[in-house]
């Protein structure tokens, strides 16, 4: 296989572990404290968990663990979308059983959860590993987003473990994923099965982050991929002068992509779904927003601009949201009768006569083609899918009436010409960050110690994320400590809290207090692209949000 001489440069890179993590395998310790509490709805959580609810926090420290040298056999499982560093944390995990034991193996499941209900899996050797160390991507086991969720599948699960005589299952995933590992932990220990779970925090929105997880991997990689792409869209409509450009980013629960990317690039509008909820901002407000910057900064000469879109914000709009709650239940409820309509011209038509008088209005307000948009394929569950509404076009197409009835009434005297993009999927799979490969080593190594110091239920857990990797604080959460109960399609169930991004925090108030002066004047910031090689403050430094946050504490 050919690879390229940057591919070649990194699989020579050695990742960087804490501290704790250093020394000989019988010298890694783990430490337990008090017991732990989750969040919310404690007594329900612990009768759902009786067997792993309350578990201590562990810290790896020095100490004779005898455990360590035991010969192992693990299976590992990438679930969900990609985020880049999956592959160091196989890395990590598979360097650190071999450390412990050369006899140990490492049990690959393919295409996600689904691997382990129907036993597709593979033996990770050395040389297979080796060619996907500090590379992006989950290309060598594959990802999938089935969950293990029936009695059937989890019995399936069990026996896949057992039948390749497995010790643990490692879980690499986001906040459902590592619910889904909390719920596997449960049923093994409840059938004392011998088989532990341990998890590890996946996911480039970055919302599954607490006290103890301060940063879920993949995000600094996403945030300066998709930052470098804004900052050069930002020189060239500086070049150019002519363009406004309306930049969708990933992110439908939180915010956080956005908020990050317009820290490192100083965009003209940022729009943050969380504040946008808060303030019961309509869709009128934003485009407002969006063409007081554009008509300001028309009078300075300057025609052009940037603005960055959470993919998720359509559902924090109030009366949007309104909207897609109706379509879920119409489509959901009379799904065969809608199904059967002719074109998109009936569809919403028929939808006219179902839908309440505001939720009729503003689908109707919309652009055809965006409107049409709501109507597309559901997802499993039978929504609509909020990440495929292009809310870039959708704004900028009204930011352009907006901007012709402001012409009109003589309140602009600019010209608008604007162009759409969505980055998304350019963040999934780059090369990860020496931030992220020294991450996710150090989270699969982590697994590894968890795994042979007996615990189950835990998930990986590294700390003190802006100090120099040998300065890194290495341990495990407990899965049931960061629950609580949430309505999920008509059923009360056991998840991780989402993290959104805190008003009151201070990346956000950072943002809040230099974002009057970035919508008149031109401030870009131009980040580059990630740079592997040179002086720590240039490669190794993490995200704005991550420092903030912790100088903030």
């Amino acid at each position: 296989m050919e690879v390229s001489v940057l591919q070649k440069l990194r699989y020579a890179y050695q990742p960087k572990l804490p501290g704790s993590l250093c020394r000989e395998p019988e010298d890694i310790s783990v430490r337990l404290g008090e017991a732990t509490e989750a969040a919310a709805d404690r007594e329900e959580l612990r009768e759902l968990f009786p067997h792993t609810y309350g578990k201590p926090i562990a810290t790896f420290t020095r100490g004779r663990n005898e455990g360590m040298r035991r010969q192992l056999r693990v299976g590992v499982i990438l679930s969900g979308g990609q985020a880049p560093g999956g592959h160091n944390v196989i890395a990590g995990l598979y360097d650190g059983l071999r450390r412990g034991n050369e006899a140990s193996a490492l049990y690959g499941f393919l295409g996600g959860p689904s691997g382990l209900i129907k036993n597709r899996s593979r033996l990770l050797d050395g040389e297979t590993v080796d060619r996907y160390r500090n590379t992006g991507g989950f290309d060598i086991i594959g990802s999938g987003r089935d969950k293990i969720e029936t009695p059937e599948q989890f019995a399936a699960s069990l026996d896949t473990a057992k039948g390749l005589g497995l010790n643990a299952v490692v879980i690499v995933g986001g906040d459902d994923s590592n619910t889904n590992a909390a719920l596997l932990a449960e049923y093994f220990e409840e059938r004392r099965a011998g088989i532990q779970v341990i998890g590890c925090p996946k996911t480039i929105d970055g919302d599954l982050k607490n006290g103890y997880i301060e940063a879920s991997f993949g995000f600094d990689t996403a945030c300066k991929t998709y930052s470098e792409l804004i900052g050069n869209i930002e020189r060239d409509a500086n070049s150019a002068k002519k363009y406004w450009h309306f930049i969708k980013l990933m992110g439908r629960a939180a915010s956080h992509i956005a908020l990050e990317c317009a820290l490192e690039t100083q965009p003209n509008v940022c729009l943050i779904s969380e504040e946008v909820e808060a303030r019961g901002m309509s869709l009128e407000d934003i485009v407002n927003q969006i063409c007081a910057s554009v008509a300001a900064r028309a009078e300075r000469g300057d025609n052009f601009g940037v603005v960055l879109i959470p993919e998720g914000v359509v559902e924090f709009i109030p009366e949007m949201g309104l909207l897609i709650d109706e379509l879920n239940d119409i489509l959901v409820r009379e799904g065969d009768a809608f199904a059967a309509l002719d074109g998109p011209e009936e569809q919403l038509a028929w939808l006219d006569r179902k839908l309440s008088g505001p939720s009729a209005l503003v689908l109707g307000s919309l652009p055809p083609e965006i409107a049409q948009e709501f109507l597309m394929e559901r997802d499993p569950h039978g929504n609509v899918q909020v990440s495929r509404i292009e809310t870039e076009k959708l704004l900028m197409e009204m930011a352009r009436r907006r901007l012709s009835r402001m012409k009109e009434e003589g309140g602009y005297r600019g010209k608008f010409s604007a162009l759409s993009h969505f980055f998304g999927y350019e963040g999934r799979c780059a090369f990860p960050s020496n931030f992220d490969a020294d991450y996710c080593y150090s989270l699969g190594f982590g697994a590894f110690v968890l795994i042979a110091s007996g615990l189950t239920g835990y998930i990986s857990s590294v700390r003190n994320l802006t100090a120099p990797a040998p300065e890194w604080v290495a341990g495990g959460v407990p899965l049931t400590m960061m629950m609580n109960l949430e309505r999920r399609r008509g059923r009360i169930k056991p998840v991780i809290q989402k993290a959104l991004v805190e008003l009151l925090g201070p990346p956000f108030r950072t943002f809040a207090r230099q974002r009057d002066a970035w919508a008149v004047e031109t401030r870009f910031t131009y980040p580059g692209s990630i740079q592997y090689f040179g002086p720590p403050e240039i490669c190794d430094i993490p995200t704005r949000t991550l420092l903030l946050e912790r100088k903030g504490q």
